[in-house]
Parts: C-alpha cells; structure tokens; sequence
C-alpha cells in the first residue's frame, strides 16, 4: 500500500514539475554553489562529498551510518541542506545531533523521499513523504519551500537519484 502510495504521488506530480522549474528559473535563486557540481556516474553519497557545499551533510551521514543505504539501488531524493543550512542551526544543535545516532537519523531520513522526484513533480504539491515515514509540507506559492525551507538548487542528477539543494535543516 505504501508503494502504491508513493507511485500515485510521483505521478500526481508530473503537471507540477515544469511550473517549479519555470518559478525557480524566473525566481533567480541567488544560489551559487562554491564549487561546480559534476554528477556524472556517482551515486548520490559520492556526488554529495565531491561538492564543499554539503561536507557537514556527508560527515552527518557517515555518524548516522546512513553511507551504505544512500550508496544503494535508491532512486532516493534528497532535499539537502548547505553547509551555511546546518550553520544556522542553535548553538550546540549539530553536535547534540552527531552525538545522538537516533536523533541524527530521524533528522537526516526526513530529508530523503522514495523515488526520484524531480522540480516538474513537485509544483503543486503540499506535501511528500519521506523515508522517516512523516510527510514533509510543499509549499509553491512562492518559490519553492519544503518543510519552510527555501528550494535554492534543483535536478542535481546522480546515478541513484536527485538533489534538491535546500536553505535549511528540516527537523521532524
């Protein structure tokens, strides 16, 4: 029943995907990635750690032992938080986190969603849900925000699914 769940969302998305692309295109995110970002064959771990914009992601991934499961079959998506993403977060936040393998799991699942969605999916979706098994709320009103974090970067392709490149740290 899941699966089918999951099937009738990506599908339900397709009508959507084009209006985000076209909102984030005119939207002009303002996002410039510190390093150019090259996906060709990597899965989704590897394509990660080759950019320095997502080392505190890799290195949160690596504490929650998440590595193997990400290197996977997939298609997984993952709405990604930046390096200034977990910056932002409260004082001792990301060390309370790393410290914590649960925590940092639940956190990290309720970033990933089954399949791979790309920006055409997600128009006029309120909400997708993810591997922690929540839902994570959509919102294109204006922009793109999931979860009230800023869609910045979409359709980073990797082998075994896609990157949405996010402003801040989704907690469930």
């Amino acid at each position: 029943m899941k699966s089918l769940r999951c099937s009738l969302w990506v599908a339900s998305l397709s009508v959507v995907g084009l209006v985000l692309g076209v909102t984030l295109a005119a939207a002009g995110s303002g996002y410039a990635p510190s390093k150019a970002y090259s996906s060709d064959v990597q899965d989704l771990v590897d394509f990660a750690a080759s950019a320095e914009d997502f080392s505190t992601l890799v290195t949160a991934v690596k504490s929650a032992g998440l590595v193997e499961t990400l290197k996977g079959d997939g298609p997984f998506t993952i709405f990604a938080p930046t390096n200034e993403a977990f910056a932002q977060l409260p004082a001792g936040t990301l060390d309370q986190l790393l410290a914590d393998k649960d925590a940092l799991t639940r956190v990290l699942t309720y970033h990933v969603v089954p399949g791979r969605v790309l920006a055409k999916d997600v128009i006029n979706v309120t909400e997708a849900p993810t591997v922690l098994g929540k839902t994570l709320p959509v919102d294109s009103s204006s922009g793109v925000k999931v979860g009230g974090a800023n869609v910045i970067k979409t359709d980073l392709i990797a082998s075994n699914g896609v990157i949405h490149v996010i402003d801040a740290v989704l907690l469930p």
